[in-house]
């Protein structure tokens, strides 16, 4: 040591020299605690740089991600599928169990997690701290509490409060809940506050804000939702997190000002401690209630990588239900006078022999409301956090914008005659304008036409000027607000000669310049490939698949080879010019649907973002096996049923199928097996399969095929176009035309995007209308009915242009009108209440007004669509006649005709909406 100090006085110029040290760090063993006091007898200047390696090491990187990611991953699993599990067991079979016991099984379970399910080397793993369980009215809700030796306590109005903490490679993460028991109108209501300030604070964590942004933001939430318990909370809402379990610097309180940035960590804790109720119970008088989850900053937001575990109302809160207390706590939810819903006591229930189970219309009525709460909270810190701003679409028409014809007044060609010019080489077209010639970029031109009448022509020209409706694509009015948009300008002429040389001109400028510009505008959404590296062995293989779209718009079938690889997938075909790269990074969603009743098995890919194939951009890719000819299952004759051959070919195709089948599974399993591997567990991939008994014959586009959901997405991959809904990008669901007596109805799907127009599916058998529910309440998807279809893009214009009357109003909660078709009937429909003629070509004059700024001309396109997607409604209706009968649903066809129909004529709009919960159904009138 002493060589060392010797070392360092011969290297310093300066005396004494300075030396950086961990002040507040204390020694372990005896080298450092030797080390520590030899340098403290050395003269050195001592500074204290614990500040710097914590600004130096609070931005993680993505091994160090992975690392917290895994480590929260062990501690939300053990919570909820070790520690809930036999909480309920307890509980349920009223035993004696003691905070220390819980604590010392919970441990075991961190360190062998194999006794929570979980495939993860033990020696990887530790506890950040040994857990805690409290219960019974003695709560601390400091970092250093600890379990005691007293009896866990489950009876009417107990509070239990859980906190989890593990490592995984030296990387802390955090997990702490709240449960319980028959809770009453004070607890309840403390839990829903104490949830949404929770939430609030985790929303705010985002790059560029400050720390005491999360603290404010949960202090707003609890003064406005609950100012009685502010007293009750704690000072701040949780500290960094990494290898320290609490980074004090970057402590989430009202007076740190530290500015947020991507990859920080955080462990968000919020509670309120020591709370009262009115009981005679010592162990239920007083209570606290403690949340927390270890939190991620991201560029596009916070993630939560605790949230498996969850925290709603309806998983935390247990109810025993027994005879005495059905009297006091209703099934139907009550509102009392500070506009809070009291607890319902069937959201979660432990069973009981004697306890008369709810229905299941109950069950899923309350799910609702809790599901609509949850959206109201959501929609108000959106809204609050600025989020809805129009920056995401701003890059695809940054061109359309920026257009520049001359860099300088100087570079306009001078004229001595006020006439329109037409200046090919600078794409321009100069305007007489007051005596000026202006210069207008041939892009920004939408169309020119000429008219003559007597001897005075006409020149017309319109120009892509931002529209008044509603366009979820129309950047201009937000980037360049308060500006006055020219969007006709008009010239007259005697020289008939010389107009229609000039109306000419243009288009021919336009015809070579807008191709161009819209290729270029394409391109820039395009994202850049990695390299992808050949892999030695070349193991992950499957051979002899199509793909769609194919390379080139070929229509014949092109053969090709996908392997796996360590960052991506390649597909190529015997052409060397026929390859496709893509990246797991831009990987979306991987689904994977093997052949039953299709007569194709596949694997499809949704991107993040676009990529080209052959001369298309596209977000899907998919791969597939042709495991029966289409033409093998027609026949042109009834055969014997004992006919070898016919016999023979049926059993060949089976045994193609599940060989063909067989080989998807392979290559899949060792795919997903490559996917967790550390580098790509960041990107969370999983491929997901449709399940099937939940779907439905619905027509999205023109056709009408049959729609699955998986996990995460809503399909149909067999017909294209394809379609792929991400649920968690899903805000509500509309049924429409939903009745007694009508065969079918539509679904109205509402994205968390306002400025994204609505997606319908037409046409939907009523028999799936519960299914449908069943399967939107499971993913705690809100969803509304009407008797008739709405106007959605007015409704979000609406809401787009005043967000806070939406949120004071109620939110959607004005999608609830009740009104019968004999309210509809005898009510006095004022003029416009179903639109004219008139109205609906105003409406698809606004739609061709909403085109892109550049104004591409899409006439080709859409005939090479109309291709591709398949034929007219009718057609198909007859061609899809036989399927229809085979699924059950002969008068599908009839149906969905008289549907088109009766949308033709009843489509709704809302172009004044008023969101009042108090106005009547039958007074309320549908515009």
């Amino acid at each position: 040591m002493q060589d060392i100090f010797q070392s360092i006085r011969s290297q310093c110029s300066m005396f004494p020299p300075v030396i950086g040290w961990i002040a507040k760090e204390d020694p372990e063993g005896p080298l450092l605690i030797r080390w520590g006091e030899a340098l403290k007898d050395t003269g050195f200047q001592l500074v204290d740089v614990s500040v710097s390696f914590s600004e130096l090491f609070a931005q993680k990187d993505e091994t160090e991600i992975t690392n917290v990611k895994k480590a929260s991953f062990l501690s939300a699993s053990v919570l909820k599928n070790y520690v809930v599990p036999k909480l309920e067991e307890i509980i349920e079979g009223e035993k004696k169990v003691t905070h220390y016991t819980l604590m010392e099984d919970t441990e075991n379970a961190i360190l062998d997690p194999g006794k929570a399910n979980l495939k993860i080397e033990p020696e990887n793993v530790d506890i950040c701290y040994p857990p805690i369980f409290q219960s019974g009215g003695v709560f601390d809700l400091k970092p250093d509490a600890e379990s005691n030796d007293d009896d866990l306590y489950y009876d009417a109005k107990g509070v239990i409060i859980c906190s989890i903490g593990a490592r995984y490679n030296s990387y802390c993460s955090n997990v702490a809940r709240t449960y319980l028991i028959n809770a009453d109108k004070l607890q309840g209501k403390a839990y829903k506050v104490l949830l949404r300030a929770h939430e609030a604070a985790i929303m705010s964590l985002r790059p560029g804000n400050t720390a005491a942004a999360s603290y404010k933001a949960a202090v707003e939430v609890v003064q406005r939702d609950g100012p009685e318990f502010l007293p009750h909370m704690t000072k701040s809402v949780g500290t960094g997190i990494g290898i320290e379990l609490r980074e004090i610097r970057l402590n989430l309180n009202a007076r740190n000002e530290r500015v947020l940035n991507v990859g920080m960590v955080f462990n968000v804790s919020l509670g309120f401690h020591n709370l009262r109720i009115e009981s005679d119970n010592p162990k239920t008088r007083f209570f606290s209630l403690l949340l927390s989850d270890t939190v991620i900053i991201r560029d596009e937001g916070p993630e939560i990588a605790t949230a498996m575990c969850s925290k709603s109302v309806s998983d935390v809160l247990y109810s025993f239900n027994d005879d005495e207390e059905e009297s006091e706590m209703k099934p139907n939810p009550k509102v009392d006078a500070n506009g809070t819903e009291s607890i319902i006591s069937n959201l979660k229930v432990i069973p009981s022999s004697d306890k008369q189970e709810a229905t299941k219309e109950e069950v899923q009525r309350q799910h609702q409301a809790e599901v609509s709460r949850q959206k109201s909270d959501e929609n108000a810190r959106m809204f609050t956090a600025g989020s809805s701003d129009s920056s995401d679409c701003q890059g695809s028409l940054k061109s359309a914008c920026d257009l520049e014809a001359y860099k300088n007044v100087d570079d306009i060609p001078s004229s001595k005659e006020l006439m329109i010019q037409v200046d090919h080489k600078n794409e321009a077209v100069l305007l007489p304008i007051n005596g000026l010639m202006v210069p207008f970029h041939i892009a920004t031109i939408k169309s020119a036409s000429s008219q003559q009448d007597g001897d005075i022509s006409y020149i017309r020209i319109l120009l892509n000027a931002p529209v008044s409706g509603f366009n979820a694509n129309n950047v201009l009015p937000h980037k360049f607000q308060g500006y006055v948009y020219l969007k006709e300008l008009s010239f007259r002429s005697k020289d008939t000669r010389h107009v229609n040389q000039v109306v000419q001109l243009i288009k021919n400028l336009r015809h070579k310049v807008v191709p161009r510009e819209s290729e270029k505008a394409e391109r820039a959404t395009l994202i850049t490939q990695e390299k992808m590296p050949i892999s030695k062995t070349k193991s992950i293989i499957l051979s002899d698949l199509c793909i769609r779209p194919s390379f080139g718009g070929r229509e014949r079938k092109i053969i090709g080879t996908l392997e796996g690889h360590s960052n991506g997938f390649c597909y190529s075909t015997m052409r060397q010019e026929e390859r496709l790269e893509v990246s797991y990074r831009n990987i979306k969603h991987a689904l994977f649907q093997p052949a039953e009743k299709e007569m194709i098995t596949l694997i499809h890919l949704h991107l993040h973002k676009h990529i080209r194939v052959g001369s298309k951009n596209t977000k899907d890719v998919q791969f597939y096996v042709i495991v029966m000819d289409a033409g093998a299952t027609l026949g042109t004759g009834r055969k014997s049923i004992n006919d070898s051959d016919d016999l023979e070919a049926e059993q060949q195709g089976r045994n193609r199928k599940s060989k063909v089948n067989a080989e998807f599974n392979t290559f899949i399993k060792r795919i997903s097996e490559l996917w967790e591997q550390p580098h790509l567990k960041a990107f969370n991939l999983n491929f997901d399969i449709p399940h099937k008994e939940f779907g439905f014959h619905g027509v999205p586009f023109k056709d009408s095929v049959f729609i699955v959901p998986t996990d995460n997405c809503l399909v149909e991959l067999i017909e294209f176009p394809f379609l792929v809904i991400t649920l968690s990008n899903i805000e509500i669901v509309n049924l429409e035309r939903v009745g007694i007596g009508k065969n079918n109805f539509d679904m109205t799907i509402i994205f968390k995007d306002f400025k994204q127009e609505a997606f319908r599916i037409d046409a939907i058998p009523s028999a799936s209308l519960d299914c449908i529910k069943d399967w939107l309440n499971s993913k705690n998807i809100k969803y509304y009915e009407s008797k008739m279809n709405l106007h959605w893009r007015p409704i979000l214009k609406t809401i787009l242009e005043d967000p806070k009357e939406f949120i004071q109003d109620g939110g959607w909660e004005f999608l609830n009108l009740q009104i019968s078709d004999s309210d509809l009937d005898n009510s006095e429909c004022e003029e416009g209440c179903y639109p004219s003629e008139l109205e609906e070509s105003e409406l698809n004059k606004e739609d061709s007004d909403n085109a892109s700024v550049v104004g591409f001309d899409d006439d080709k396109k859409e005939n090479e669509l109309t291709e591709v997607e398949g034929k007219r409604w009718d057609e198909v209706v007859a061609e899809k006649g036989s399927v229809d009968r085979e699924h059950g649903n002969e008068s599908g066809n009839e149906d969905t005709r008289r549907s088109h129909k009766e949308k033709s004529s009843t489509k709704a709009q809302l172009p004044n909406i008023k969101y009042s919960k108090g106005t009547s159904a039958k007074k309320q009138k549908i515009r």
